[in-house]
This record gives structure tokens, C-alpha cells and sequence, in this order.
């Protein structure tokens, strides 16, 4: 049986715990939770993440400090869904996420939403941020 389902993040260039600090530092209530760095003579990078949990409102989030390459990265075919309750804390939060990253639908008006955005954040995670009816 099922116990748990977890959005996982894979970081391939030793970026996890600043991606985590900078999502926490976003969120309000969010927190780290646990963090498990590698050791010495372990296949990571000596003080790397390999496997960290951190919590952005009810959502739990595990990430990694990848220590072996791939040909995929990110994709914004998986997006985290932000409910926001206001247009001033949906600015707040779409500002520092685009910065460095890259902006796939700026805030507007879409029919399905009054006030919508999907950025792309500078670790290249993807972030649909809306404004809650």
C-alpha cells in the first residue's frame, strides 16, 4: 500500500540547498525539515545534499544534489500550482521567482483566471501562480 506521494527535485549542479533556502525564504510557515548531506569518500560531493525535505505550506518537497549527470533537467511540463489570495501576494511571490529565470506566461487575464502567471524560476523549476476566486 501507498503511503506517501512526494514532489521530488533533482538538482544536477550542487544547487538544492540554495533552491531550498530560496523557496522557504518565499513562503510563509515553510521550512526545512530534514537535511542529509553526503561525507566524505560517499558518491557525492563532500557536504552536498543528498536528500533534503522542506515544506511550502501543506506541501511536503524532498530534493537532491544529483551526483550523477543526466540528459534531462527540469521541464515545465511539471509545475508547482500556487493559490494566492490576494493580487499583492502573487506579485510578491511571481517577482523573486521569475528573477533569473524565465517568465512562459506574464500575469494577465486568461478567462480561466483574472490574474495568472507561469514562470520559471532560476534553478529552472516551474511555478503557475494564481490568483484564488
Amino acid at each position: 500500500m501507498v503511503t506517501s506521494v512526494t514532489p521530488f527535485l533533482m538538482f544536477q549542479n550542487g544547487v538544492a540547498e540554495l533552491a531550498m533556502a530560496f523557496y522557504v525564504s518565499l513562503f510563509p510557515n515553510a521550512e526545512v525539515l530534514e537535511v542529509e548531506r553526503y561525507g566524505p569518500g560517499e558518491q557525492g560531493p563532500d557536504g552536498s545534499v543528498k536528500v533534503a525535505l522542506f515544506r511550502l505550506g501543506d506541501q511536503r518537497v524532498k530534493c537532491i544534489d544529483s551526483p550523477v549527470r543526466h540528459a534531462f533537467d527540469f521541464t515545465p511540463s511539471f509545475s508547482f500550482f500556487v493559490e494566492c489570495q490576494s493580487e499583492d501576494e502573487l506579485i510578491s511571490l511571481a517577482t523573486p521567482l521569475a528573477e533569473g529565470g524565465m517568465v512562459l506566461m506574464p500575469l494577465d487575464n486568461y478567462g480561466f483566471s483574472q490574474r495568472f502567471t507561469w514562470v520559471s524560476d532560476r534553478f529552472g523549476v516551474s511555478w503557475q501562480l494564481n490568483l484564488a476566486q
